[in-house]
This record gives C-alpha cells, sequence and structure tokens, in this order.
C-alpha cells in the first residue's frame, strides 16, 4: 500500500480514540461512505487488535494503527490488518518492525529538530503535533528547511480549519473527537458520525480545489 499516494488523493484520515468501539464495522463502513477511507484506530482503546481485526473486514477501509509505542505494539497491529502504523513521538524500534514487514511508518514529531529525526528514522511521513497550537504557519516553516517531507497535521483539527493546514503545506489533515467522539464511538451513533464526516471531507475538498 503507497500511503503518500494515498493521503495526497485523499488529504485526510481519521482517528479513532475512545474507550468503546461498539460496531467498528459499522463505524468503518461510515466513513467509508462518508469519504473518510484511511482511518487509525489507537492503541489507547482497549483490546485495539481485536477491533482491528474486525474492522479491516470493511471494504475499501485503509486501516491504521496509532500510538503504536512497543515492538510489540507493531506486530500486533500489523497482524490484525493495520496497513500502516503511526506513532505520538520517535520510536525507532517501531520503524525497525514497520521496515522489516514493509509497512509505512508516520512518526509523530513537533519541532524541526524532530522532525529530521524522524526522516533520519526512515518515516514514511511525519505527524506534526499539537497542530491547532502551532498554527498553520508552522507548517510553512517547516517547508522552507525540509521542502519534500511530506506533513500530516494532527491535534484540534475541525472542518472549520482544516483547509488552512492543507493550503500551508501539510500532506494531510487529521479529523479526531470532532467527527468520532468518545460517546459516539461507545454508543455507534453513526448517523451523526456520517453527518461530521461529511462536513470534514467537504472542507478538504474545498480546500483541493484552491
Amino acid at each position: 500500500m503507497d500511503l503518500i499516494a494515498e493521503l495526497s488523493a485523499w488529504r485526510s484520515l481519521c482517528i479513532i480514540r475512545a474507550p468503546e468501539i461498539a460496531d467498528p464495522v459499522g463505524l468503518g463502513q461510515t466513513l467509508v461512505e462518508a469519504g473518510l477511507p484511511i482511518v487509525e484506530f489507537s492503541f489507547t482503546t482497549p483490546n485495539a487488535p481485536r477491533l482491528m481485526e474486525q474492522a479491516a473486514k470493511v471494504d475499501g477501509l485503509i486501516l491504521g494503527a496509532g500510538t503504536v509505542m512497543t515492538e510489540q505494539n507493531a506486530r500486533d497491529a500489523i497482524n490484525a490488518g493495520a496497513k500502516f502504523l503511526l506513532t505520538p513521538g520517535l520510536r525507532p524500534k517501531v520503524v525497525a518492525v514497520a521496515t522489516e514487514q514493509g509497512v509505512p511508518v508516520v512518526l509523530g514529531a513537533m519541532t524541526p529538530t524532530e522532525v529530521a529525526d524522524a526522516v533520519d528514522m526512515g518515516a514514511t511521513a511525519v505527524k506534526v503535533f499539537p497542530a491547532a497550537r502551532l498554527g498553520p504557519d508552522y507548517f510553512k516553516d517547516l517547508h522552507g528547511p525540509y521542502p519534500g517531507t511530506p506533513l500530516v497535521a494532527t491535534g484540534g483539527l475541525t472542518a472549520a480549519n482544516a483547509a488552512e493546514y492543507l493550503a500551508a503545506g501539510a500532506l494531510a489533515v487529521t479529523a479526531g473527537s470532532g467527527v468520532v467522539s468518545p460517546e459516539l464511538a461507545a454508543e455507534s451513533r453513526l448517523a451523526e458520525i456520517r453527518q461530521r464526516a461529511s462536513e470534514f471531507v467537504d472542507a478538504v475538498a474545498l480546500a483541493k480545489r484552491h
């Protein structure tokens, strides 16, 4: 799976971080139908690999694992069907497993030094967090020294501000609790999730046209 090609095409991905996910299959289907098919299930959710196994059955879902902290997390995620891994910071042991298994890995970073370290470790892309606190101009600044580095804006992004980060040079933006809140995931309120996902997708589409 060419993660950069998929991110370039969709310009967005959805982070699922909730104490409970009642219906991972229904949730995955809803996001695919709403036009948000790149989806990360976080290891902060109990029984994350089991949920990934179920979601991996959804046609059209590009499944990733998030908050991958250890080698074991990485192996469990890949065995459960995850096609890419994301970390909250620089995790060289996770990179080693991803490289061994031929799976793309997105490393978390905030500072310019951390971005450089992520690239040196072999990151497929770099997740810049917390994006909303850093602001869109930070992405313009990073593209000075790192013009070819794929940056994913994460943290505090919504349908109201996502386009600003894409315009500033982010390859993709992440939808988080603004689309799939813990309550919506736990109660499987799929109609509300679909509506929120569609609004986020529309914002991204508007940015892509400009």
